[in-house]
């Protein structure tokens, strides 16, 4: 096992990953920007390393500057969280250059499978099923619009190296593809230097499904289930669960097979996740994979037993997975509300500022992920996420129930401070959701002001 991780990201995934390395006996390094001077992970660590000013470009995404904190606190491994440096494969071949170790899979793995044009021409060649569309980048918008017409609309049109649900537009009318397209194109060279581009079908009620991998340097795989992350905010998680409800042991057994399948074709090794929307037929179709962490692993820890992170660590330190795939025993439901400092009166708008109240929900079976504390100053610079409340029981209506009961408690008070937590529970509260049969029109539906529920 390593001796010093730097955590190399803020929030509360990087309060997470140090309570994972604390366990198992790993002194911490935590990484700042100015904006982050009093965050909770810099009390908590260890050793503490101020790397920028407030914008990200400036202090999280400085991988020099990352790296620089590495070498001169000693640090034998980086872990990146999820965001900022967590899928950057260049980072993570400077790691390896720099004999520190990245926790995560290979640099050409990542490059591969982040690229989402690779990656579907990688799970095609697996044996994975993919809805039509194309797997190299499209060259022009005339060739675009053909495979598009052939496909039959609605389309969705990706950026190659997107992610996070941003560079992506549905195309519902032939006519506003040309427009479409070059807008695409244009976001996805803004937000990611890279304006490449490739079409799918569109499926608009959908669900979002996903397999959660564990893989080692030893060649053994493994998957944890499926969570189903359908409720969804322009291509943001909300709500997340597992399982999936209302999907058939086999399909979902299928899925993990695939997934698994995936994985080992790939050379993947470490925590990952691979993402699939599953139609009204009960089909279901490869989307792309995510290598990192997720936002949403708790639930995934809440009804394995298994602390995803800490496998993280025990992997890219070289240990062979402890689990086969008949350990993996799934217990009850769980459910995961993503509470954010947004004001959903406003179009969602972020809403950051002081906590001058900040008592989380408890009880049996609640936990939080959060890095909030009374008179902490939410900083503007950074996504909205505040908390994540993970509930757990013996069934999904009281998974829903313990949920919408932790959401009541939850108090988040401060001038110009807004949450998303009534929100949410005006979400669980919807007929589609309490009975399993929601996707990932729900949310625009219930923003829909003449909307009938």
């Amino acid at each position: 096992m390593f001796e010093k991780i730097l955590i190399a990201n803020r929030g509360e995934i990087a309060v997470r990953v140090l309570r994972a390395c604390r366990e198992l006996g790993v002194r911490t390094v935590a990484v700042y920007s100015t904006e982050d001077t009093d965050s909770a992970v810099v009390r908590m660590a260890d050793e503490s390393v101020r790397i920028g000013l407030a914008p990200s470009r400036q202090s999280y995404l400085n991988a020099a500057a990352v790296i620089e904190a590495a070498r001169i606190t000693g640090a034998d491994a980086i872990h990146p969280g999820y965001g900022f440096l967590s899928e950057d494969a260049d980072f993570a071949e400077v790691c390896e250059a720099e004999g520190i170790t990245f926790i995560g899979p290979p640099p050409e793995v990542m490059a591969r499978l982040g690229d989402k044009t690779s990656a579907r021409a990688a799970m095609t060649a697996a044996g994975l099923p993919l809805l039509p569309g194309s797997v190299e980048p499209l060259a022009d918008a005339d060739a675009a619009k053909r495979l598009a017409d052939d496909i039959g609309y609605p389309v969705i049109i990706k950026a190659a190296a997107g992610g996070g649900g941003r560079g992506m537009s549905i195309v519902e009318d032939p006519v506003d593809f040309a427009r479409s397209y070059q807008q695409t194109k244009a976001t996805a060279l803004q937000l990611f230097g890279d304006g490449r581009v490739y079409v799918e079908r569109y499926l608009p009620s959908a669900r979002h499904v996903e397999i959660q991998v564990l893989c080692d340097t030893h060649g053994n795989a493994i998957h944890l289930g499926e969570r189903d992350c359908s409720v969804q905010r322009r291509h943001q998680k909300l709500v997340e669960e597992t399982p999936a409800p209302g999907l058939p042991a086999e399909l979902t057994e299928r899925m993990g097979a695939a997934a698994v399948r995936g994985a080992l074709a790939a050379g993947y090794v470490g925590a990952g996740t691979f993402e699939f929307l599953v139609d009204t037929e009960n089909d279901f179709s490869f989307m792309e994979v995510n290598c990192r962490i997720q936002v949403e692993h708790p639930v995934t820890e809440v009804v394995t037993g298994v602390d995803l992170v800490a496998e993280q660590l025990r992997i890219a330190s070289g240990e062979p997975l402890r689990l086969r795939q008949e350990d993996v025993r799934l217990r009850g439901v769980a459910i995961e509300c993503r509470v954010n400092v947004e004001d959903p009166e406003r179009g969602f708008a972020p809403a950051p500022g002081r906590l001058e109240q900040f008592m989380p929900p408890g009880g049996p079976f609640v936990r939080v992920d959060t890095h909030g504390f009374t008179g902490y100053k939410v900083p503007a610079s950074y996504d909205s996420l505040l908390a994540k409340v993970i509930t757990w029981a013996p069934d999904r209506d009281q998974a829903i129930a313990r949920m919408r009961r932790a959401l009541a408690e939850f108090r988040i008070h401060g001038p110009g401070v807004h949450t998303t937590c009534a929100f949410l529970d005006k979400v669980l509260s919807t007929p589609d959701f309490a009975e399993g049969k929601h996707d990932t029109s729900l949310v625009a539906r219930l923003l829909e002001p003449t909307s009938v529920r």
